[in-house]
């Protein structure tokens, strides 16, 4: 099911939503106000797939694409509160099987350079030149790899939580000794998911569930509990169990997100070789892109040696630490990130 348009009137940026701040979680955050998309569609991109996404702000304002992560986590309102609504036109798009796109939870071909192209598609679409390239976590692995393979249509990258898809990255969240002795009741639930004889590569334990392999129930019970573990593992504050569960363990979100993830780290990200984003060859075709990365000190999903190295092999970007998790929604990450994205609004 593709997304119907919808334009704004008279091409007019979106009015702010008139909420109750008392209802609003972000209120005492330095988000944007909540707003209403002025245009939501579709693209086919190619025989099986097709894509949603939803444009907010000004029409005729500076374009930043927001790369969600996951894979497989899709895109919401919210999202678009990270930058200036006056300025900024801001296009969230949901890549392939997940959010509004369809076909929901489809493994075929969907990978990194597939989500690649569909951003030249929908940039040429949209009639877009250039545009700021914002993402953290999965987000910040694709947007890497977008901008290497694209680099003179990136005006500037916004990173968070940085994930490069290496081995030692897996090991430490799916597989064990890492995550798992931090947050060991946790743990305790994710690998109650899989039997003991398969416990030694959970990473293939969880994908022949989650391809279906072992029937529908087996494939919704793994899906919860890979996405639980994540959920309850992205915060340095963890949230109420019963929070967590309401969105991580919606077996609608679960499915896709679940497998699609699944399906990445068991193809290491397809990407040629461990490191590939960090390679001195790839990293001189984005080293003139202005670049900010704010990386949580204490994210355990995705760990800061990450966006140190990456920082090392980009000298001139800016690497702001924050006394946080993972998790996008953490309020000191908030606060840089939309100081990243102010300090990049167009100057008149």
């Amino acid at each position: 099911m593709s997304m119907s348009s919808a334009s704004c009137d008279s091409g007019v940026p979106s009015n702010e939503v008139k909420t109750d701040a008392s209802k609003d979680p972000f209120a005492d955050t330095a988000m944007y106000p909540p707003i209403k998309a002025y245009f939501k569609g579709s693209l086919k991109v190619s025989g099986v797939h097709t894509i949603a996404y939803s444009m907010y702000g000004n029409p005729e304002g500076k374009p930043v694409l927001f790369v969600h992560g996951g894979p497989g986590g899709g895109t919401d309102p919210f999202m678009a509160r990270y930058f200036d609504p006056k300025v900024y036109r801001i296009i969230l798009v949901d890549q392939r099987g997940c959010g509004d796109s369809m076909p929901f939870a489809d493994l075929t071909d969907n990978t990194t350079y597939d989500s690649v192209r569909d951003f030249e598609l929908l940039r040429e679409k949209l009639g877009i030149s250039k545009w700021q390239v914002f993402g953290g976590s999965w987000g910040s692995t694709l947007s890497l790899a977008y901008a290497m393979e694209h680099p003179q249509r990136v005006t500037e990258l916004v990173l968070r939580g940085i994930f490069l898809v290496r081995e030692k990255e897996l090991q430490w969240l799916y597989q064990g000794p890492g995550a798992n002795m931090i947050f060991p009741e946790d743990w305790q639930n994710y690998e109650a998911a899989i039997p003991e004889d398969e416990r030694g590569d959970y990473i293939a334990a969880y994908g022949r569930r989650l391809r279906g392999e072992l029937g529908e129930d087996e494939m919704k019970k793994a899906a919860v509990a890979w996405s639980v573990w994540e959920g309850r593992t992205s915060k340095l504050r963890q949230d109420p169990w019963e929070k967590v569960k309401s969105r991580f363990g919606d077996d609608h979100f679960a499915l896709a997100f679940a497998r699609i993830e699944n399906h990445y780290f068991t193809n290491k990200g397809f990407f040629p070789r461990d490191g590939f984003l960090l390679e001195k060859e790839n990293i001189d075709k984005i080293r003139h892109i202005p670049t900010v990365i704010v990386q949580g000190r204490y994210d355990v999903v995705c760990p800061a040696t990450s966006a140190v190295e990456l920082k090392r092999m980009l000298p001139d970007a800016k690497l702001v630490m924050t006394l946080t998790g993972h998790s996008a929604t953490e309020p000191e990450i908030i606060q840089e990130l939309v100081r990243a994205t102010d300090g990049f609004r167009p100057q008149h």
